[in-house]
């Protein structure tokens, strides 16, 4: 690895990642790019970064990783869609060891400023049974009940973010993502989220002809869908910014499952007949991102269109469709 780098991507290779590195090296910035995976699975791999596959739950491979850099982005875990966190809670709480590791890591090296991709799911359950959710602030993670396994490892480490703060002064940063979405995600194989997943299937009816899909839950269960771009912008602000507290990176546009795959089939021209799969996993019956403290700090929050993300992820998610197929 190069002696001195700007910033480190931990899980570089992922679909938030991908897009962050992308991002931080049309600013001007050396990058190193960290993944577990083997590169040709990487979701985007870019040739002007310091490319390194490397487990960083181990401790020797977190140190070597941070070696030389000014900040790190902490997006490395283990974690896809509510059907994949439903059915692999230990894999998900596993990821702690890449956290404590990498945070530990960067302090031990002098790293100016440490970021933490946390997630809506350390929110408790008790306040997200109703479909018409009343929108999430950040003080609602606690009393905690955390979503069972990879709530309760991002809500362990947000607080060791914190003490790490604390108790040796070093600069954490803290954003809870609310369901990040867009183009070069996951899109198939049961990792995939929502927004992807609805893509998938309104595509494959395109493509087939067979204009019926499958939905998981009821489709009257509400979600608020943040597009790529924003959660880009909001991290480098939360990265940069003067605040230490975890805080909401999310949209507040609330929509239902069924209003998604509406919109979807709007921008596909077709209309579905849906089957709902009332058995499969679908998490809380409602969860939005109260925004007035990301307004409060930074006079800004997520804006960007749920339909016109949608436009962009529909399009790339069609070509590899059809590409899959060919």
């Amino acid at each position: 690895m190069s002696k001195q780098v700007d910033v480190v991507v931990a899980g570089g290779g992922g679909f938030i990642g991908g897009h962050l590195v992308g991002a931080l090296l049309t600013q001007g910035l050396t990058v190193r790019s960290i993944d577990i995976k083997p590169q040709h699975d990487w979701y985007q791999a870019h040739g002007a970064a310091e490319n390194v596959i490397a487990d960083l739950s181990l401790l020797d491979n977190a140190r070597a990783g941070v070696r030389g850099a000014r900040q790190v982005y902490m997006l490395a875990a283990d974690m896809g869609g509510m059907g994949f966190i439903e059915n692999n809670k230990a894999a998900c709480m596993m990821s702690v060891l890449t956290s404590t590791h990498m945070l530990q890591a960067a302090h031990e090296a002098g790293v100016e400023r440490y970021f933490y991709s946390s997630s809506a799911c350390v929110y408790a359950a008790g306040k997200q049974t109703d479909p018409n959710v009343t929108a999430l602030r950040e003080k609602d993670a606690y009393p905690a009940q955390p979503e069972d396994g990879y709530g309760w490892e991002k809500l362990f480490s947000e607080r060791m973010c914190g003490h790490y703060e604390q108790d040796y002064g070093f600069t954490t940063r803290v954003a809870r993502y609310h369901n990040v979405y867009g183009p070069y995600g996951t899109w198939t194989g049961g990792r995939e989220k929502a927004p992807a997943a609805v893509c998938r299937k309104v595509a494959e009816a395109v493509l087939s002809g067979n204009h019926r899909i499958e939905i998981w839950g009821d489709g009257l269960q509400t979600r608020s869908f943040m597009y790529i771009g924003d959660c880009l912008d909001g991290s480098q602000m939360i990265m940069n910014g003067d605040s230490s507290a975890p805080v909401n990176l999310g949209s507040s546009e609330l929509v239902s499952i069924n209003q998604l795959v509406d919109l979807v089939e709007q921008i596909a021209g077709i209309r579905c007949k849906r089957d709902y799969r009332l058995d499969a996993p679908q998490g809380v019956r409602g969860r939005n991102s109260d925004n007035a403290l990301i307004r409060e700090i930074y006079g800004w929050e997520p804006s960007i269109p749920l339909v016109d993300g949608l436009e962009k992820t529909y399009a790339w998610v069609y070509d590899q469709v059809k590409r899959s197929n060919q």
